[in-house]
């Protein structure tokens, strides 16, 4: 199999053209830089994304406050991941960059608040 994509781990956005058998990259070319084949394997073997969402608060000012993993996740784990997000329900003041959930479901990561937020 054959697939071309952009780059994004470096403003040039070279065009690769990655093989690969299935789930396993056979070769990469395109990259300008040694972070396009580390990108290419990531992206068709194991991908990853940063969850950035809100969650819900009560009796605080706003309500819904801003959060995201501390690290990207696997791809495949994002609707499991934002189905346990709603049942979260923040109720007291958080500084930007406190943790809302520690090893949020077991995967390595914390869920971080992305702004302060006060009582009413």
């Amino acid at each position: 199999m054959k697939r071309v994509m952009t780059c994004i781990e470096c403003p040039q956005g070279c065009r690769l053209e990655i093989e690969a058998d299935g789930r396993r990259v056979l070769s990469v070319a395109g990259q300008k830089c040694k972070r396009g084949d580390k990108y290419a394997r990531q992206e068709i073997e194991a991908p990853m994304r940063t969850l950035t969402t809100s969650v819900l608060t009560g009796g605080l000012e706003l309500k819904m406050l801003p959060v995201r993993t501390s690290k990207p996740i696997p791809k495949e784990k994002l609707f499991e991941t934002m189905a346990a997000v709603k049942r979260i329900v923040v109720s007291s003041p958080v500084k930007a960059g406190a943790v809302v959930a520690t090893d949020f479901l077991g995967l390595g990561v914390d869920l971080v608040a992305c702004r302060s937020i006060d009582k009413k």
